[in-house]
């Protein structure tokens, strides 16, 4: 069986929307970023690619990041699919985060994203990355 990219340039594959000339919210590509839309989303979602994490686990892993945001991007993965909120009764009622199965996916993702922006020539004078 043949890969179905044979016979097209690289990263394009023979779908009906590798050829459309305008962006298209039903396009693979535009739903994966859109995912990922927004300041913090990629750094939010690694923290549950280590493990599950609590509320107060992902604060402290992300400390310059508001309340506020946070929130707003758990809820945005969790409508997209990418994170499930566990809440577990008792007093203080304990909430965990985990990666769905299409969560998970999003890991070679952000590996390849990685990868890609650490071959790129420095745009700021060559200042070093932050310490992950």
């Amino acid at each position: 069986m043949t890969h179905r990219t044979v016979g097209h340039p690289a990263g394009l594959p023979d779908e009906p929307y590798a050829k459309i000339g305008v962006p298209n919210p039903a396009c693979p590509v535009e739903i994966t970023l859109a995912a990922l839309h927004g300041r913090w989303t990629t750094l939010v979602v690694r923290e549950p690619l280590r493990g599950d994490r609590s509320y107060s686990e992902l604060r402290a892993a992300l400390p310059t990041l508001s309340d506020k945001v946070l929130s707003d991007r758990l809820a945005q993965l969790g409508e997209a699919g990418v994170v499930e909120r566990d809440r577990h009764p008792g007093w203080p009622p304990r909430v965990r985060y985990a990666l769905t199965p299409r969560g998970h996916r999003l890991g070679p993702v952000l590996q390849a994203l990685w990868d890609w922006g650490a071959e790129a020539p420095a745009r700021d004078g060559g200042a070093q990355p932050a310490e992950p």
